[in-house]
């Protein structure tokens, strides 16, 4: 399946097109044709294609596919279109984020606060060993996501968290390309830092405006990934004729 997810998303099948017949695919897999059915299913199940019986199976335009599932999502990231994907959970993070550290300021609990400290301990620390160890820098983007989900577990909505668990979960994997990891310690840190505070101090406005910096700089960072992608196609060979 996941063969067949890149061939979509890289556009090998394009909207409304039929993909070959289940026989087709089971030979060209050298798998059975129940497998190749439960393939399709799960396809389906993902909104990249409609499986009409008796007609086939038809690729679906793409803003309807599942756009969180992971395995959709690990296609669209591995493909050209990366950075412009990115900037969409981006620009939808920054959206839910910069109201939920508002209401996080104007109505957190001691407790909740208290956890918001804690996730900056966890990013001080974290950051700290990454320092020394670039092994360690996974453990520092946890830390990230960490910090945020606790902000919005303090804005105390629920439902705003499962909104942007997603989100977070599709970010989480591309932090590494996103900036150097020195940049991202004596920027982030002080950022993260800027949040709490205006947390702390129940100033909405300025919790706002904290978080809506911070998330522009890490969109910063996007425009810098993306603009490195396009010089390195532009430093491939081209290819010779024939």
């Amino acid at each position: 399946m996941p063969v067949l997810i890149g061939e979509i998303v890289a556009g090998t099948f394009e909207e409304g097109e039929l993909l070959p017949k289940g026989e087709d695919l089971a030979s060209q897999f050298d798998v059975s044709l129940g497998v190749v059915r439960e393939c399709l299913l799960g396809l389906q199940d993902r909104g990249l294609v409609e499986v009409r019986h008796g007609h086939g199976t038809i690729v679906r335009p793409e803003h309807e596919w599942v756009r969180f599932d992971p395995d959709v999502l690990a296609a669209l990231l591995g493909g050209r279109r990366a950075a412009e994907v990115l900037g969409e959970y981006l620009e939808c993070r920054r959206i839910l984020e910069v109201e939920a550290a508002g209401l996080a300021a104007e109505r957190a609990s001691i407790e909740a606060i208290d956890g918001v400290a804690g996730a900056m301990q966890r990013m001080r620390v974290t950051a700290e060993r990454a320092r020394q160890n670039r092994a360690a820098e996974r453990h520092y983007h946890e830390a990230d996501i960490g910090f945020h989900r606790a902000v919005i577990r303090a804005a105390g909505n629920p439902a705003l968290g499962q909104m942007a668990a997603p989100i977070h979960r599709a970010l989480a994997t591309t932090f590494g390309a996103l900036a150097r990891p020195q940049q991202r310690f004596d920027r982030g840190l002080p950022e993260h830092q800027r949040i709490l505070d205006a947390i702390s101090k129940r100033d909405t406005d300025a919790a706002r405006l904290a978080m809506r910096d911070h998330l522009l700089t890490v969109e910063g960072y996007l425009r810098e990934y993306a603009a490195g992608r396009m010089r390195r196609g532009r430093r491939r060979p081209a290819r010779a004729p024939g």
